[in-house]
């Protein structure tokens, strides 16, 4: 037999399953655990004491007959007694001479009737009748012991002697249906996993702390109504409220980026001190939470197993209901068994009692009270599972007591076990949501990051950049300091692959900052900051994906000088992407697009007319449609780079102003229409390297105004006689083509000042070139020079010469007459140098202030 102890383990789960126990499952299992003791204390007895105790019945007739012994068998005499007001019947049956008399008939008081004459044998029997207690059944023990153990199995109903294995069997079968959701493999991970969550989220430190700091900042939030925020420096913008960010401007609602400017930062350093084992710890949290839920919410069948398993005992409770009301009745005392075992016992009916049947009875009307009461459990728990949609749950209540408004909604399984929770304890949900809130979320890194990045770590990351100027540069972190803005003398800030920036006030503490760098960084400001950084940023770099990562507020910094935008504005393969307006950006000259445009986006017509420079670069991708640019009329400084043009696109002779031309790494392999540059008056650098070029046309004398003209890297063999008439140049560079003959007429260059020739076919050097005596600088390395004339020295204000990579056996000493040279800027083998005499070699290691101080 089972013990008690061998059975309840069956209902057994581990204690922190009990959150996931409603009051109506715990009930049960009480409930269950009473039926299992009711069932073992019936086996018990049922064992141990259960029986039945028979007796033959003898059966007498109202005639007492003598029969002849003619076949010389038993006799059989019938005798009618009375006594009284009693009467019996008695039958002796004599098998030979020996009567035998039924027990149980009471004979003490019995007379024989009138009407018959004694026998013999009657006389003996009412002698014997005298004599003993009772009547003798001629039966041995044996034969007792053998039908009472036949009459218990046919007399007894069967309910009577099966009722305790079968409460067993029901009440394990209960049981298990009620934690068959524990131990199904399926669900019995995602239970255990939902359980470990919530534990350790309703311990974690972070979780009071973020509730702590909710009340805080709605007490604060009063006092700051009365008080003003005093402790932050408030910027007042010194320009009209136009241009600001409000609830209704269309950009900001498109592009989904929302001001959080209701109300300042509040800082509470009681509240949000929290230890860096804890912080990270809470950070593993919220991630666990994150993949917990994406897990859980694609399916609902924990909640289909419950209901399933609780179906499955309503039906028991019905089965077990009906079929045990109709064998109450059945368990009695006495029974009446026929065993037909008259040829070994002799008789043929018997008397039998069931000592343990007035037991069983109370044990059955109390199991059926027990199920009735589980049955009705049962019902209720079906009545609460389909009264509400348990697979949806909602926050709405934690949203409205705390700070933490965007909790999301829940579904399916992750719904339904945070409704059992509530059953359990509310507390649990509620703190529990506090890791479903990317605002929670939000905060936590912050304090975790302002305890990392203190003031004094961010001073040490401080630089100066190549223009000379304070920069920060912050990468890959989860937000933005606090301590930044307390870096007051910064001039450059850049924000590289941090997703929740926030600028918040105190940038207005910045006085200094004049250029913003935000690679992948969609950075929400708050309003006083952006009416900082709309009256004091002047250059914005923008680095994107997709353009929807551009901040809204970039649109509507109205003081903004120069705005450099990197990332994709292919509008042919997604009409969706493109710039907002940019007519806010009314102070805006500079524009640097580096994307894969193929027509340049209407949207920088808007600033076109106050635009003094413009730069596409387009990594490769073909720029077709230039009829914008016609509008462009005071660009000064045009570049498009990279953009596969074949010539010179004729929107830019109608650039009246423009000043300097960059064509650089395109396609083109004529430039013709170079006479239509006679037009731009004031065009003074025309910049086609990296192209096709194989000629230059005669036409390129009416740029008269020419001062730098950059033709390196292209198919050039030769150099006309054309290039040499343009009087203004100063720079020359036609690096890295195919030119072999330096022309004579390049001493008409008086002008000239930059003369790059490297990595061509030159042999000799003209003389003419050294009447340029105004050239600063000149290369002339990888090519085929056998030597230098010694008129080099004529080259007074000569401060860079190159000459590595050529077939010279030596330098000439006149060298040490350029008296502005220095080997820093002498570019040739180690063996020529330690050529040169020593003299020579002293001038020119010599320290590059003493010509200076000569007043050369």
């Amino acid at each position: 037999m089972f013990t008690l102890a061998e059975v309840a383990s069956l209902s057994d789960i581990q204690p922190t399953y009990r959150i996931l126990k409603p009051w109506w499952d715990v009930f049960m299992d009480y409930l269950a655990v009473v039926m299992l003791m009711v069932a073992i204390f019936a086996g018990t007895m049922q064992l141990t004491k259960d029986q039945v105790v028979c007796l033959p019945v003898l059966h007498s007739t109202i005639n007492s007959k003598v029969q002849p012994d003619t076949s010389g068998k038993a006799n059989f005499t019938t005798v009618e007694i009375t006594t009284g007001q009693e009467e019996a019947s008695v039958r002796t049956v004599s098998f030979g001479s020996a009567p035998t008399v039924t027990p149980g008939i009471l004979l003490s008081r019995a007379t024989t009737s009138s009407q018959y004459q004694p026998t013999e044998s009657g006389q003996e029997l009412k002698k014997e009748q005298k004599d003993s207690s009772g009547r003798k059944t001629n039966l041995d023990f044996q034969q007792y012991v053998f039908i009472n153990q036949m009459c218990y199995h046919l007399a007894l109903p069967w309910y009577s002697k099966y009722f305790p294995y079968l409460v067993l069997i029901h009440t394990i079968i209960l049981i298990v249906s009620s934690n068959f959701w524990f131990k199904y493999p399926k669900t019995c991970s995602k239970i255990e996993h939902f359980v470990s969550i919530l534990g350790k989220c309703f311990e974690s430190p972070w979780t009071t702390k973020a509730l702590s700091e909710t009340a805080c900042e709605d007490s604060e939030e009063n006092k700051q109504r009365l008080t003003g925020a005093q402790s932050l420096p408030k910027y007042v913008s010194t320009s009209s409220d136009e241009g600001s960010p409000s609830a209704s401007t269309p950009m900001i609602t498109k592009s989904g980026f929302k001001f959080s400017a209701d109300k300042p930062m509040i800082e509470i350093p009681s509240v949000t001190i929290l230890d860096k084992k804890d912080g990270e710890q809470a950070k593993a949290l919220f991630e666990k939470v994150r993949k917990f839920r994406a897990h859980v919410e694609d399916s609902d069948l924990i909640y289909k197993l419950y209901v399933g398993q609780t179906v499955i005992k309503t039906v028991k409770f019905i089965f077990i209901l009906c079929y045990t009301a109709n064998f109450v009745n059945t368990i009695s005392f006495e029974h009446i068994c026929n065993p037909k075992v008259e040829h070994l016992i002799g008789y043929t009916q018997f008397e039998c009692t069931h000592n343990m049947a007035y037991m069983l009875k109370k044990l059955l009307i109390s199991y059926i009270s027990l199920i009735c009461v589980y049955g009705f459990i049962c019902l209720y728990t079906l009545f609460w599972l389909f009264r509400i949609p348990l697979k949806e749950y909602s926050f709405e209540k934690v949203r409205e007591e705390s700070s933490f408004s965007d909790i999301p909604d829940v579904k399916n399984d992750f719904a339904f076990l945070l409704h059992m929770v509530d059953q359990y304890d509310q507390l649990y949900s509620k703190r529990f949501g506090v890791f479903l809130s990317e605002v929670s979320e939000n905060k936590l890194r912050g304090i975790s990051l302002n305890h990392e990045w203190t003031y004094e770590k961010l001073r040490q990351h401080v630089s100066r950049n190549a223009q000379d100027k304070q920069e920060l540069h912050l990468f890959m972190l989860s937000g933005v300091p606090d301590a930044v803005f307390d870096l007051t003398d910064l001039d450059v800030l850049k924000l590289e692959l941090i997703p929740e920036a926030k600028i918040t006030a105190k940038i207005s503490q910045m006085t200094n900052l004049q250029e913003l760098h935000l690679y992948h960084c969609p950075a929400k400001v708050e309003q006083t900051a952006f009416s900082f950084l709309r009256d004091h940023l002047r250059c914005l770099h923008v680095k994107f994906t997709d353009v929807a990562e551009i901040p809204a507020w970039v649109y509507l910094l109205k003081t903004l000088r120069e705005l450099y935008l990197i990332g994709n504005l292919n509008s042919e393969n997604n009409k969706m992407i493109g710039l907002e307006s940019l007519r806010e950006l009314r102070h805006l000259k500079i524009l640097h697009v580096k994307s894969n445009l193929t027509k340049i986006p209407p949207n920088i017509t808007d600033v076109a007319p106050h635009l003094t420079k413009l730069v596409i670069h387009n990594d490769g991708t073909k720029l077709v449609v230039l009829n914008s640019l016609k509008k462009m009329t005071n660009v000064a400084e045009l570049e498009l780079q990279n953009c596969e043009l074949e010539r010179i696109p004729h929107a830019i002779f109608s650039l009246s102003n423009l000043q300097e031309l960059d064509l650089k790494s395109n396609s083109i392999r004529t430039i013709e229409e170079i006479i239509s540059f006679q037009h731009l008056k004031r065009l003074t650098c025309l910049k086609l390297w990296h192209n096709k070029i194989v000629s230059i046309p005669s036409s390129i004398t009416h740029i008269k105004n020419l001062e730098s003209l950059y033709l390196s890297n292209n198919k050039l063999e030769t150099l006309p006689a054309a290039v040499f008439s343009l009087q203004k140049l100063r720079c020359l560079d036609v690096s890295y083509n195919s030119i072999a003959v330096i022309p004579v007429e390049i001493g008409l260059l008086q002008n000239l000042q930059h003369f790059h020739i490297t990595g061509n076919k030159v042999d000799v050097l003209p003389k003419q070139l050294f009447k340029c005596v105004k050239l600063r600088t000149l290369s002339l390395g990888q090519n085929c020079i056998t030597s230098i004339p010694d008129k080099v020295s004529q080259l007074l204000q000569l401060t860079y010469l190159e000459l590595k990579g050529n077939c010279l056996d030596r330098l000439p000493a006149t060298l040490g007459q350029c008296q502005l040279l220095r080997k820093s800027g002498l570019i040739v083998e180690d063996h020529l140098f330690d050529a040169l005499p020593s003299e020579v070699k002293e001038v020119l290691n010599q320290d590059t202030s003493i010509p200076f101080a000569n007043g050369i």
